[in-house]
């Protein structure tokens, strides 16, 4: 991947609100950030996906040749549909999260029932596997829609010059959690 490919990463950050503060940063592979875009899903929603593909569209980049997220499921359980996502953007995306983990079904089980509980399996039952990638001295797991798993590890690690999460993830969770301490505070 060359040093001036872009990605979008949209990370999120939500306290008590019933709003999760998205973020989507632009970031070229060389660590330089270009283009940042804000939104908002229901924390415990079902617009996730929605609202990363709005973040998409807000920023209108031709330029971006992969979208990274972080995890699968933001803001309480509003699990993201990365296929979905993936035919509205028209490029790879990839989850990316940061730990091992048994899956979310005992968790969604155990939060919501009925209509909401069965939504939530058949979208999450539906993405594709995560897979483990080592990146530096740490180890990422990635699905990936649009992109075979070499390709998903080739351009989680191009995008990732130090530690163990890609740079438009890092600047965008850091700027999701700026943002909603700003809006916390009451936007003066």
């Amino acid at each position: 991947m060359k040093a001036g490919a872009r990605a979008l990463g949209v990370a999120e950050s939500f306290s008590d609100d019933d709003r999760s503060v998205l973020c989507g940063v632009v970031c070229r592979r060389d660590r330089v950030t270009d283009g940042f875009a804000f939104g908002s899903c229901a924390v415990g929603g079902t617009d996730a996906t929605a609202a990363i593909a709005d973040l998409w569209t807000t920023l209108d980049r031709e330029d971006v040749r992969v979208l990274l997220v972080a995890g699968v499921a933001p803001a309480w359980f509003n699990v993201v549909d990365l296929s979905a996502l993936h035919e509205r953007v028209g490029r790879p995306v990839l989850s990316v999260s940061f730990e091992a983990s048994p899956g979310l079904e005992p968790a969604l089980r155990e939060q919501f029932s009925g209509d909401a509980l069965d939504r939530r399996l058949r979208t999450y039952r539906d993405l594709p596997p995560r897979r483990r990638v080592d990146v530096n001295d740490e180890t990422v797991y990635v699905r990936a829609v649009g992109v075979d798993d070499a390709a998903a590890a080739e351009a989680v690690r191009a995008f990732t010059p130090s530690g163990g999460r890609p740079e438009p993830l890092r600047v965008a969770r850091l700027a999701a959690r700026a943002a909603r301490r700003f809006r916390a505070d009451g936007e003066t």
